[in-house]
C-alpha cells in the first residue's frame, strides 16, 4: 500500500511540475512575443525618423559654354541634393561660335526654346520643342507630380527659313516665337501635341512686326507685334493680326506710337502695353480687329522722366505681369527702380520702388512669385558688363506688405550678395525661377558655375549646387509631391 501511495504521489508531483513549466513556457513565449512586438514598433519608429527622399522639382538650364540645355532633379532628404545634370536626349549639336540659345518658356509639361545664328538667319536658326518628362495629375484643388520619364526633344525646326528668332512668349499656355527676319511670329500650342503625341507638330505663322519683334497676344484672339525701327517708315509701328491656329498672313491694321525703338510688349486687364524709346505707351485691347477700328485706337503715354546726364527719356525693355499689375525695370545705378502699373485703373500711374544699386550695375531678370505662405514677391538682379569688377546682388521686393492686393505700398525687403554673372552682350545674365508650390527659388550664377537654392519662407539661401559649364537661363518644373 505504501508503495502504491508513493508511486501515486510521484506521478502527481511530476504532473504538477509539468503544469508549472507549461505556464512558465506560455508566459515566457508571450513575453518574448511582446518583446518582439515592442522591438518591431521601435524599429518602425526609428525608420520613420529617417526622412524619405522626395523629388522637389526638375531643373532645366542653358549651358552657354556648350550651347546645350541640361536637366537634373532636385531631391529632398536630410538636405537638398541635385542629381548630376545631363543634356536632354535628342538635343541638337550647335556651333558654339555661330549659334546661340535664346529665350525658353514652359507650358503643360513642355518647353519651347529659340535658336539664333550669327548670319541673320541664313545659317541654322529656329526652335526646339521638348517634353520635360514631368507629369501633373490634377485633382481639382491640388495636383500630384510624377518624374518617372526623362526629358527628350520631340521636334525641332532649324533651317534658313525661321527668321532668326530672339523673343519667345507664352500667352494663355500657347507659345509664340518671333521670326524677326521674316516679319512675323510662329504659334505653337503644346496641347495639340499632348492630345496627339504621335502626330507631326503643328505650327501657324502670323504676319506682323519686324527686325526685332516684341509681341502681345490678347486672350488668344489678337496679336500686337512691334517694329524695332527707331526711324524711317516703320518707326513706332504696331501691326494688329487675328490669331488663328493655322496662322494668318493678313495684317488687319497698323498704328504708330509717338516714339520708336520698341523693345517690349504685354497685355493685362484688357489693355496692351508697349516699351518704346520714351516711357510707356498703352491702348485698349481690340478683341475683334477690323480695318475700320484703326481710327478708334487711342494711344496713352506715360513718362518715366529723363536721364539727368544724357537728358534722354527713361525707358524700359521688358514687362512682367502679376494679377492686374504690369511690372518693369528702369534706370541704372542710383536711379534703378522697379515700376508697377495697375492695369485695371482707367489712367494707370507709375509706382516706383528704388533698388539702391551700385553705380555701374543695372537691373535685370525680373521675376514675380506668390509664395506658399501667401507673400507676393519680386526678384531683381544687379548685373554689370564683364569688364567691370564689382559685387552683384539680388533684390527682393515685397509687392503687398499689408496683403490688401493694392501694390501701392510695395517696398524693398532685402538684398542678397550673389555670385558673378558672365555677361557677353545679351547672354550670361543671372536668372531665377521657382517651384510650382512657391517654396523654393533657384537662381543661376554664370560666372561661378553654380545654381543656388533659396527658401521662400525665410528668404535665405539654403544650398549651392556646382555644375559644369556656364549656367544661364533656367526653368523649374513641378513641385514636391506629398502624397503617400
Amino acid at each position: 500500500m505504501d508503495s502504491l501511495r508513493l508511486k501515486f504521489n510521484m506521478i502527481f508531483l511530476l504532473s504538477f511540475l509539468a503544469f508549472i513549466n507549461g505556464i512558465k513556457s506560455d508566459f515566457l513565449q508571450a513575453a518574448d512575443q511582446k518583446n518582439h512586438s515592442s522591438s518591431g514598433k521601435q524599429t518602425k519608429k526609428t525608420a520613420s525618423k529617417k526622412r524619405k527622399k522626395r523629388t522637389v522639382c526638375r531643373l532645366f538650364f542653358q549651358d552657354y559654354k556648350t550651347k546645350t540645355v541640361k536637366w537634373a532633379d532636385v531631391i529632398s532628404g536630410d538636405t537638398l541634393r541635385m542629381e548630376t545634370p545631363s543634356v536632354i536626349e535628342g538635343f541638337p549639336k550647335f556651333d558654339a561660335e555661330d549659334q546661340n540659345l535664346v529665350q525658353m518658356e514652359s507650358s503643360s509639361g513642355t518647353i519651347l526654346l529659340g535658336v539664333r545664328d550669327s548670319e541673320g538667319g541664313e545659317d541654322q536658326s529656329g526652335w526646339i520643342f521638348i517634353n520635360s518628362g514631368v507629369k501633373e495629375e490634377s485633382h481639382g484643388d491640388h495636383s500630384h507630380w510624377y518624374y518617372k520619364a526623362h526629358p527628350k526633344v520631340i521636334a525641332s525646326q532649324l533651317d534658313t527659313e525661321q527668321g532668326n528668332p530672339a523673343h519667345l512668349y507664352c500667352y494663355q499656355g500657347v507659345f509664340y516665337l518671333a521670326n524677326d527676319r521674316i516679319s512675323g511670329y510662329t504659334r505653337l500650342d503644346p496641347q495639340t501635341y499632348l492630345d496627339q503625341p504621335t502626330q507631326k507638330i503643328k505650327t501657324g505663322f502670323h504676319r506682323g512686326g519686324g527686325n526685332h519683334i516684341t509681341l502681345a497676344v490678347v486672350e488668344g484672339k489678337t496679336g500686337y507685334a512691334s517694329w524695332i525701327d527707331g526711324g524711317g517708315p516703320q518707326k513706332g509701328i504696331i501691326d494688329v493680326t487675328r490669331i488663328r491656329p493655322e496662322g494668318n498672313k493678313e495684317i488687319v491694321y497698323s498704328f504708330a506710337l509717338p516714339s520708336g525703338a520698341i523693345h517690349g510688349a504685354t497685355t493685362c486687364a484688357g489693355k496692351v502695353f508697349f516699351a518704346p524709346a520714351d516711357g510707356i505707351c498703352w491702348c485698349e485691347a481690340d478683341l475683334n480687329p477690323l480695318p475700320q477700328n484703326k481710327k478708334h485706337v487711342k494711344i496713352h503715354h506715360l513718362s518715366l522722366g529723363k536721364d539727368e546726364e544724357t537728358k534722354k527719356p527713361n525707358r524700359t525693355g521688358a514687362f512682367s505681369t502679376h494679377r492686374n499689375y504690369v511690372l518693369f525695370l528702369s534706370g541704372k545705378g542710383s536711379t534703378a527702380r522697379l515700376c508697377l502699373l495697375n492695369a485695371k485703373s482707367n489712367q494707370p500711374e507709375v509706382i516706383s520702388v528704388p533698388l539702391n544699386m551700385l553705380e555701374g550695375n543695372s537691373p535685370v531678370a525680373l521675376q514675380v512669385i506668390k509664395t506658399a505662405w501667401g507673400k507676393r514677391l519680386a526678384f531683381v538682379f544687379h548685373n554689370h558688363p564683364k569688364e567691370l569688377e564689382q559685387d552683384e546682388f539680388l533684390s527682393i521686393i515685397d509687392l503687398d506688405p499689408d496683403n490688401d492686393l493694392d501694390f501701392v505700398d510695395a517696398k524693398l525687403r532685402k538684398q542678397i550678395k550673389v555670385g558673378p554673372s558672365n555677361v557677353e552682350g545679351h547672354y550670361g545674365h543671372h536668372d531665377i525661377k521657382f517651384d510650382r508650390a512657391g517654396r523654393y527659388a533657384f537662381w543661376t550664377e554664370p560666372g561661378a558655375g553654380k545654381i543656388k537654392a533659396l527658401s521662400l519662407k525665410t528668404l535665405e539661401p539654403i544650398y549651392t549646387f556646382t555644375v559644369s559649364g556656364t549656367p544661364t537661363k533656367l526653368i523649374v518644373m513641378g513641385q514636391q509631391d506629398r502624397m503617400k
